[in-house]
């Protein structure tokens, strides 16, 4: 199923689906990050092992705010910063960050820390919003082959076992960097 209307992109979340859509350089697939039976769905059509862990997406720094809250406070306004000051065509980036109790061990695989991208994607956000919080972002392809870069080709890996939310990608020409916010450490350049 294709839809155009992030609202019922967000129902489909809420329903446990599994959905395709477009973030700020690639296609994604998204779910429930605290439904376990979405997040298995994901990791099976990817062909992905649980332990490499995936990425939370958010559409404001609020509803990833208690996730930042154990940060020094340098570091803290160094990831707000990196995700309210960028420009369309830079390349986004996620933090690895410190995770509460409330987040999926599911979610983080085998690492100690869970990876957070406050999105200013449009349509990323609006999802987020009608979501009513964060959601699972991984890469739009199986294991192995490059990211989706358009409904086609979303379609063309994952057939009619998605839903898909119509849009265009962001601006960025590379998918996001993630950085430790613990050590500084650079893991995806």
């Amino acid at each position: 199923m294709i839809t155009s209307s992030v609202a019922d992109a967000a129902q489909l979340l809420k329903q446990g689906q599994v959905l395709a859509y477009p973030t700020e350089a690639v296609w994604g697939l998204g779910c429930d990050p605290f439904n376990q039976q979405a997040f298995q769905n994901i990791l099976e059509c990817k062909h992905r092992p649980i332990e490499k862990g995936v990425i939370l997406l958010a559409g404001c720094i609020e509803q990833v705010e208690h996730l930042l809250q154990d940060l020094e406070a340098t570091i803290r306004d160094q990831v707000i910063t990196s995700w309210s000051n960028r420009l369309e065509t830079e390349r986004a980036t996620t933090w690895l960050l410190p995770a509460d109790q409330h987040i999926p061990t599911w979610i983080k695989g085998q690492h100690p820390l869970v990876a957070v991208r406050v999105t200013t994607h449009p349509l990323c956000v609006e999802l987020c919003h009608h979501f009513n919080g964060f959601i699972v972002s991984t890469s739009a392809n199986p294991a192995g082959l490059a990211p989706a870069r358009s409904l086609e080709e979303a379609q063309n890996y994952f057939g009619h076992s998605l839903h898909y939310l119509a849009g265009n990608l962001g601006l960025s020409q590379e998918p996001s960097r993630i950085l430790n916010a613990l050590t500084g450490e650079i893991v995806r350049a």
